[in-house]
């Protein structure tokens, strides 16, 4: 079943994926949203994620894209959006001769995204610690999503998750930042 994301004018609108060639997501996002009528996408986004990273011997907040590969799509005229994507360069160049796959978000994965990257589709850092070999998350988005969590890197404040998504399961990155380990 295809979630319904936004009421917009009474009507429910669906959220969908685009697989695009990683790296272009900004770039064909960018090109959707001026290209295509408002009426037929709603909205168009890449969910990013905020982290740490070190240069110039200072940690700075740096955002990067959730998903690589993959531009979210919120309409109610799939059919019509369809044809649009067709008309854009740059689109035809990234996915070629072959069929664009475009996936329907179901209810979960749009509650998912929707409790996950709050406002502006961004993942913001998450603070906890770790007590023995258990993750305890006390502050962002990760809190109560602990078992999704299957690699920390304490060094670059990441942590990897594994999750259902798009029809398959998928690992992706988020900021998180350990502040004890006991």
């Amino acid at each position: 079943m295809v979630g319904e994301a936004y009421s917009f004018g009474g009507e429910k609108m669906n959220w969908y994926v685009v697989q695009v060639r990683s790296g272009h997501e900004k770039q064909i996002a960018e090109k959707c949203r001026t290209m295509i009528s408002n009426d037929i996408l709603t909205e168009c986004f890449i969910p990013e994620y905020i982290h740490k990273r070190k240069f110039s011997g200072v940690w700075h907040d740096v955002k990067d894209v959730l998903f690589k590969g993959y531009v979210f799509m919120i309409t109610d005229k799939i059919d019509l959006l369809y044809s649009e994507l067709k008309k854009i360069p740059d689109f035809v160049k990234v996915i070629g001769k072959k069929q664009a796959e475009i996936y329907p978000l179901d209810e979960d994965e749009i509650a998912f995204m929707k409790s996950f990257g709050k406002k502006g589709h961004i993942v913001d850092m998450s603070i906890g610690f770790i007590r023995g070999d258990k993750i305890y998350i006390t502050e962002g988005p990760l809190q109560g999503k602990e078992g999704l969590i299957v690699k920390i890197d304490r060094h670059k404040r990441i942590a990897y998750l594994r999750l259902s998504m798009f029809n398959k399961e998928t690992t992706t990155k988020v900021g998180l930042e350990i502040i004890s380990k006991c």
